[in-house]
């Protein structure tokens, strides 16, 4: 016996795989964008995407805390603002996702929706040969010498789906075996429909918001005031189509702003209320009227939104250069750092004559010293107010035209004057107490003290849209959820003896836990419906 050895043969050698060309690969890529799965995972990739925003700060936000992040991450920062992870809610791969989502869901609602008015304007589909292959299947059986018949058996069926909700459509009604093919659920489709619909809407209401819209910061001292114009903003982040003519002219003075905290041993200095009064006017010809503005009740002016999101002091300073003129005079605000109000302040004086000045510390709202002669803050109303500061003088950088923060300081330029390492000390200043400067710099003096509030002030007009979409796409997946797609197919025949023999069975689209239950629920009304007749056609009967 002889073995030949053959060459091994590739099963695969003789496929010949299709070329897509361009226009094919366009269409497989469509297709593969605009599926369910792909916008499925294009929203869970979006969620995703957000979650670096609340990570680390935003620029839009607090540009300010931005700046000193990178500061104070020299390594780490500059690569992180390179990947637009302060700015994420704007950076392009935030934008791409966005986009391409929007293109899914559009693309996907579309083809289902006509799908869907296709299937409204349709029949039942036809009764199946074998209803016992169908995954609900039973039987019943009509004794002989009743007036049922078969049409008049199906005739009832139709009725009792009828009130159940169900579509129904008679089959080959006259002849041996006639049918009612059934059928219900439409509105699970449809309420799908509505979601998608529902979250393109809110898709486009963001971009709305986010084109058209502004943000802007303000910080207001008791006793002053703001004008909704962009150069009176601290901050101020317009959209991208942005319209300063949609700047309502409003008007706003902050009264009194006070804080209630908690005094009860086990939660005490908690905030417990904040309350700014204020005055205000929706335009220069509208009477002003009395608002009280808290945190999470805003004041509303024609769209735009005023809300509370910080407060602090503002202790009152006067600051005196060496030839004794008055070089800064009013309310500074200190930035707090903790429940109890300790708080870092930066003080400016640049038309100080001869040497600008410049104070860098903390505040205390109220004082105390520890065993070590270090002051701290032990309670956050002002029952004891100090001021401690470094002093300096020098070129502050206010003159040379670029931006600079008001609440840093940059001292390495800056000859220092006063702080605890050197001969003369740190400035310590109670209320109404005044410190001079070495070499005849001047001096400082704590005048009193003032509160102030940091206010949030929002424009978006899509936020009236997101919110009916939002409440639309709850709709609608409610709908989707409890509603069930189901099938139903009743025939009805005579049998030689005289009996008449009703089949029926139901057929889920999709899955479907209590179609055994649908199906029990229709036999049992068959049988009472027909029970019910054949008791009455006996007592009619003499």
């Amino acid at each position: 016996m002889t073995t030949t050895n053959l060459p091994p043969q590739n099963p695969r050698e003789d496929v010949a795989l299709p070329r897509l060309g361009p226009a094919g690969m366009l269409r497989w890529a469509w297709r593969q964008l605009t599926s369910m799965k792909t916008a499925l995972q294009l929203l869970l990739l979006l969620a995703v995407a957000a979650v670096p925003g609340s990570l680390f700060p935003q620029r839009p936000a607090n540009p300010a805390v931005v700046t000193q992040y990178i500061q104070d991450n020299p390594g780490t920062g500059p690569w992180l603002d390179r990947f637009q992870l302060f700015d994420v809610y704007s950076s392009v791969w935030f934008s791409a996702i966005y986009l391409l989502l929007f293109i899914s869901l559009i693309g996907c609602v579309i083809p289902r929706a006509m799908q869907h008015w296709k299937a409204l304007r349709s029949q039942p589909p036809r009764t199946p040969r074998r209803l016992s292959r169908l995954p609900e299947y039973g039987t019943m059986t009509v004794a002989a010498g009743t007036a049922l018949t078969p049409d008049r058996a199906i005739e009832d069926a139709a009725r009792i789906l009828r009130q159940r909700g169900y579509r129904v459509q008679l089959r080959d009604t006259g002849t041996d075996l006639p049918s009612v093919a059934a059928e219900r659920g439409y509105l699970k489709e449809a309420g799908n429909l509505v979601f998608h619909t529902a979250m393109i809407g809110v898709l486009v209401s963001i971009a709305v918001g986010g084109m058209f819209g502004y943000r802007g910061q303000k910080l207001i001292i008791e006793g002053e005031g703001f004008t909704n114009s962009e150069p009176g903003y601290d901050s101020f982040f317009p959209g991208t189509s942005f319209n300063p003519g949609a700047l309502v002219p409003f008007s706003l003075t902050l009264n009194n702003f006070d804080v209630t905290f908690d005094r009860k041993p086990a939660s005490y200095g908690n905030p417990i209320d904040f309350t700014a009064d204020m005055t205000v006017q929706d335009s220069p010809s509208d009477a002003p009227r009395q608002e009280t503005l808290r945190v999470n009740e805003p004041i509303g002016f024609g769209g735009t939104n005023v809300y509370l999101i910080g407060n602090g002091y503002a202790p009152e300073i006067t600051v005196r250069d060496g030839e004794g003129n008055i070089a800064l005079q009013g309310p500074v605000p200190a930035l707090p750092t903790d429940a109890t109000y300790n708080s870092t302040i930066v003080i400016k004086a640049p038309d100080a004559r001869p040497d600008q000045l410049g104070f860098v510390g903390f505040f205390l709202p109220t004082a105390m010293v520890d065993e070590n002669g270090v002051a701290f803050g032990s309670d956050p109303d002002p029952y004891n107010p100090q001021l401690n500061l470094n002093s300096y003088t020098g070129d502050l950088g206010l003159d040379d035209g670029n931006p600079v923060s008001v609440y840093q300081l940059d001292t390495t330029e800056l000859t220092q004057l006063n702080g605890r390492d050197l001969p003369d000390g740190g400035i310590v200043l109670g209320a109404y107490q005044t410190y001079e400067l070495p070499d005849g710099k001047g001096s400082i003096t704590f005048d009193g003290l003032k509160r102030y509030v940091a206010l949030d002030i929002v424009y978006d007009p899509g936020k009236a849209g997101a919110l009916v979409f939002t409440t639309l796409a709850l709709l609608g997946l409610i709908i989707t959820l409890t509603t069930a797609r189901r099938r139903v197919w009743i025939r009805a025949g005579k049998h030689e003896d005289g009996r008449t023999m009703v089949e029926y069975g139901l057929l889920a689209r999709g899955e479907d836990h209590s179609l055994a239950k649908e199906a029990i629920r229709i036999g049992s009304a068959l049988t009472t419906h027909w029970n019910k007749a054949h008791d009455q056609n006996r007592q009619a009967t003499p």
